[in-house]
């Protein structure tokens, strides 16, 4: 063999060598994730449900993977300015985001344009769910569920009541509301569940409908009132409230979950790492006890099984939009 030949099949054997390592780093990366902190976008103000929810699994998740996963609230417009955020982010798992349903199911029909695709995001895990209840303001004139119903017809639209945004869980809950009992409740959208709060605290709105891990340290506290549940059954922990079927509204059943995503394209492997420490998080008997504490549920389950969940729910709640004739933002 000649010398130029020689040359020539140590450059393709170069080439070769090269086009190996460069094809062996991506899955080596996807191996060794997490090698550094995470960062998760909450797409709510701090202090919400799904904050404290993602609070509490994202310190476990350091333990579970060994690297710090770093929150970030960035609430606003319903969750789409975080799902933005997170969906132009590198699909390498060291951005995600932990939102309520809306950003990733219902938004996609409530705003005119959105500047990402909902259907898009890697379905990662469900944290957990929680049913909702209405919450009144303490001062509110009536006493218990029977007498709120009797005011809201003696009273049409003359009551407001807060959101945690436009496309909400609150908000649809609400409308849904509305649509069930000829009500006119008016609409006041907030940035979040800790803001919707404290003007309700404070007497600035009438009402909310709310997941219970809320509203019932407010009702506890004697700052609120929970007047009604939006389950089938009544819950234990308040086996005096009436549901809202009790009360004469049938077929009135809400609830809410919190779940984490990915930016699209998001390799599986790490999908499937993320999806078992969640997992794994869930199944301590730490979270386990705090979750009861806060009246939660873990969920878990496969991305596929949260991909179902976002499935059903959009179908659900779009239809409420529609019937309701929610104008688009």
């Amino acid at each position: 063999m000649t010398a130029s030949a020689n040359i020539a099949m140590f450059r393709r054997l170069l080439l070769v060598a090269s086009a190996a390592i460069v094809l062996a780093a991506p899955a080596y990366a996807q191996q060794d994730y997490p090698n550094k902190p995470v960062k998760v976008v909450v797409t709510v103000p701090a202090g919400g449900g799904v904050d404290t929810v993602t609070r509490v699994v994202t310190e476990r998740l350091r333990i579970v993977l060994g690297q710090p996963f770093v929150v970030e609230n960035k609430g606003g417009a319903g969750g789409n300015i975080a799902a933005e955020s997170v969906f132009q982010a590198d699909p390498d798992g060291y951005t995600l985001m932990a939102s309520q349903p809306s950003p990733i199911t219902t938004n996609v029909v409530l705003y005119k344009k959105l500047n990402f695709d909902p259907t898009a995001f890697e379905p990662v895990a469900v944290m957990s769910s929680a049913p909702n209840v209405l919450l009144v303001k303490n001062d509110f004139p009536a006493k218990d569920g029977k007498e709120f119903m009797a005011y809201v017809k003696a009273n049409p639209g003359k009551l407001n009541y807060a959101s945690q945004g436009p496309g909400t869980t609150s908000h649809l809950t609400a409308e849904l509301f509305n649509k069930l009992t000829g009500a006119k409740l008016q609409h006041v959208p907030y940035k979040g569940t800790g803001p919707a709060l404290n003007d309700l605290v404070a007497g600035h709105v009438d009402l909310i409908f709310m997941q219970l891990e809320s509203a019932i340290r407010l009702h506890q506290g004697g700052k609120a009132r929970i007047l009604a549940v939006t389950t089938d059954r009544r819950i234990a922990v308040l086996p005096d409230i009436p549901t809202m079927g009790e009360l004469g509204v049938k077929d009135f059943i809400s609830d809410t979950w919190n779940a984490i995503s990915a930016p699209p394209k998001t390799p599986q492997p790490i999908i499937a790492k993320l999806n078992k420490a969640v997992n794994d998080v869930l199944a301590m008997p730490e979270v386990k006890e705090h979750y009861a504490k806060l009246n939660l549920q873990p969920v878990g389950g496969s991305p596929a099984d949260m991909a179902k969940v976002v499935k059903e729910d959009t179908a659900r709640w779009s239809a409420v939009i529609k019937e309701a004739k929610i104008p688009q933002i």
